[in-house]
């Protein structure tokens, strides 16, 4: 098992790493090239700019039973296809139960972004330690799932 980010604009890099490292899991920070990225524990994989490269190195690299931290939805449904684990930076945990609709909350809200209305979808909300802690402890649990072979 091993620990992939998403790392670009991850805002619980520090936290997964320290909890991997408590567990002895290795983590594999990937990134594009406008993202610099140093850690004392993680490998970091700089990945070329480009639409979804990141997405498609970390899909590559993931195996069955790897856990994937990812705010974006459809690495996360690649991720389960591949038998893996995923968890977003807010603490849910992406499952085959309810992969299928946050994928198509996407879709509409990406439809109503390109409408011409004046209807705006507000950004997420600025994040708190509560959301840290939140996310801490469903990654530790999903740690000792995905150690015990789900």
């Amino acid at each position: 098992m091993q620990i992939l980010i998403d790392a670009d604009a991850c805002p619980v890099i520090k936290i997964a790493e320290k909890a991997a490292m408590d567990c002895k899991v290795p983590v594999t920070l990937l990134c594009d090239t406008n993202h610099m990225l140093q850690s004392d524990y993680s490998s970091i994989k700089v990945i070329g700019t480009g639409a979804d490269a990141v997405d498609f190195a970390l899909i590559t690299l993931c195996r069955e039973g790897d856990i994937v931290v990812t705010q974006d939805y459809g690495v996360a449904a690649m991720a389960l296809g591949k038998g893996a684990y995923g968890i977003h930076p807010s603490g849910m945990l992406y499952t085959d139960k309810n992969i299928d609709q946050l994928l198509m909350e996407r879709h509409l809200a990406k439809k109503a972004r390109r409408s011409p209305s004046k209807n705006h979808i507000r950004g997420p909300k600025k994040r708190t330690g509560e959301d840290d802690r939140q996310f801490e402890q469903a990654f530790r649990r999903l740690l000792e799932t995905a150690g015990e072979g789900g």
